[in-house]
């Protein structure tokens, strides 16, 4: 066991005065915030989400190898850890005494505790994708991440603090990987909307639920995203999936190996979205640390393909001229590189659902024309789905989700233009509600003064124009209430307070 010549004054938190459940994990998070936002290297909600990350990944560690060891014991085989003894939580993150208290003479703290991590934990776990057999297993992951992400916590007493915290949450049983996955996925969503680029990370779960249920996917179908980010679109169709029906263990092994595989360019993103997937019960998640625009479009073959994608790619970034030597239709728009990528990717017979700017529409650039005609020759637009401004909270852009299907032609297409009646934001966010109306008409394509049919012979074969005109609405005025006028304002108040920091910040 690690020791260390300082002792430790126990921690003054409340974790054991707490009722379990809910109330735990949303305490236990609050005050893993607030010991952050005191400490020198950490400076928002995207250093605290990637700080809290790898510490409950950790945790998550101890409490499976504690799960696996006993599972090895009732069947009579013989257990190897995860980790070698000096590594283990036990060992230096909160060692027990005999009572099952945390033993602060042995514990390391301050400088101790922050150069062991820095020096020595994060360097041994980094190791371990090097011995690992494949992108698809737990050791891989263990050293994807750990090799990609650095601990920021300056202040090794902070560090004593959170990981006392975080040993009181508990992985072992699916309610509280239930209620870690809730609270996960709020502070991805207050992460998006902190400002900076945190908003690319999330997208509205009502969303992505709406996708799902319109694409419909099925067990035994692959499933993909290319673009995963914090792996919203795969979680979501996991739990879909595992409520879909009765699963037998059969299926439910399938869904854990076979099913869901996902790719991301970003070190945090990579480490958010795997560490999403696992709290909502996938053990090791098929993402891949990679850019999927440097993959040769020209060489994905049939075996390469997938069942199903889903995905929200990043918009508005520029590629390099050697990545879009990659694909057919050369532009420096991510997104329309992204586009292209799914559509190769798509097996035939497959379906899609693409969040993407409203301007890919009716761009009038040689690749978004060629792009909108590839795309209606070779597969099947059944569906576009018009959001309101507001629905991606300080994005600043209008976004379409194109639902399609792969192998003929698009004959006609239903639009909706969801309108929720209401000026939206952060405080008047998306909602499912919002998003009822539109999968229960999609089911039969009805018309009424949300949606249409455009027939594709009406489709101007020069501009391929696919604009959205909406011929049965009848045009309403919006009236804001005084509540919601000053809502905008405190919301414009505060990102102008944001852009303010960050300008001090950086002089």
């Amino acid at each position: 066991m690690l020791t260390t010549s300082r002792k430790r004054v126990p921690t003054t938190t409340k974790v054991a005065s707490l009722k379990g459940g809910t109330n735990l994990f949303e305490n236990v998070f609050k005050q893993i915030d607030d010991v952050l936002r005191k400490d020198a290297g950490c400076s928002s909600e995207l250093d605290y989400i990637e700080q809290t990350s790898w510490v409950l990944f950790l945790k998550y560690l101890d409490d499976l190898d504690k799960a696996r060891k006993l599972a090895k014991q009732l069947s009579g085989e013989k257990h190897t850890p995860l980790l070698e003894p000096k590594y283990r939580w036990e060992s230096w993150a909160c060692p027990k005494d005999k009572n099952g208290k945390i033993d602060f003479n042995s514990a390391l703290t301050g400088d101790d505790l922050r150069d062991f991590i820095n020096n020595e934990l994060f360097s041994y776990l980094g190791k371990f994708k090097f011995a690992a057999s494949g992108f698809d297993t737990l050791d891989y992951k263990i050293g994807e991440i750990f090799s990609e992400i650095t601990n920021k916590i300056q202040s090794g007493y902070n560090l004593r603090e959170i990981l006392e915290l975080v040993d009181s949450l508990k992985f072992q049983t699916s309610a509280d990987k239930h209620e870690m996955s809730s609270l996960y996925e709020d502070k991805i969503k207050n992460m998006g909307n902190a400002g900076r680029n945190g908003g690319e990370y999330y997208t509205p779960r009502p969303l992505i639920k709406a996708i799902i249920k319109v694409v419909n996917p099925k067990i035994g179908q692959t499933i993909y995203d290319g673009a995963v980010g914090s792996a919203g679109f795969l979680c979501e169709a996991f739990l879909y999936l595992m409520q879909s029906k009765k699963l037998t263990p059969a299926d439910v092994e399938i869904l854990q190996r076979n099913t869901f595989f996902g790719k991301e360019k970003k070190s945090l993103a990579y480490i958010i979205g795997t560490m999403n997937m696992i709290l909502h019960g996938i053990d090791a998640p098929n993402i891949i640390h990679t850019n999927s625009l440097t993959e040769n479009s020209a060489d994905i073959q049939e075996i390469d393909r997938y069942d199903i994608i889903l995905a929200n790619p990043p918009f508005g970034g520029k590629e390099r001229s050697e990545v879009q030597q990659n694909f057919a239709i050369k532009t420096s728009e991510t997104a329309y590189l992204f586009l292209q990528h799914f559509m190769k990717s798509l097996r035939s017979g497959g379906s899609a659902g693409i969040v993407i700017k409203n301007t890919f529409l009716n761009n009038t650039d040689k690749a978004s024309i060629q792009l909108r005609k590839d795309i209606l020759e070779n597969f099947n637009l059944h569906t576009i789905l018009d959001c309101p401004a507001g629905t991606f909270i300080g994005a600043g852009v209008k976004t379409v989700v194109l639902f399609f299907k792969k192998g003929e032609p698009t004959k006609q297409i239903w639009y909706y233009q969801l309108d929720p009646g209401r000026k939206m934001g952060k405080t008047n966010p998306l909602s499912e509600d919002d998003l009822k109306e539109f999968i229960e008409l999609q089911k039969d394509s009805k018309e009424t003064n949300s949606s249409w049919i455009v027939n594709v012979e009406a489709v101007n074969k020069q501009t391929w124009d696919l604009s959205v005109t909406n011929p049965n609405r009848n045009h309403k005025t919006i009236r804001l209430s005084p509540e919601s006028i000053i809502a905008d304002i405190e919301e414009l108040e505060a990102k102008s307070l944001e852009t303010l920091k960050r300008i001090k910040e950086s002089l």
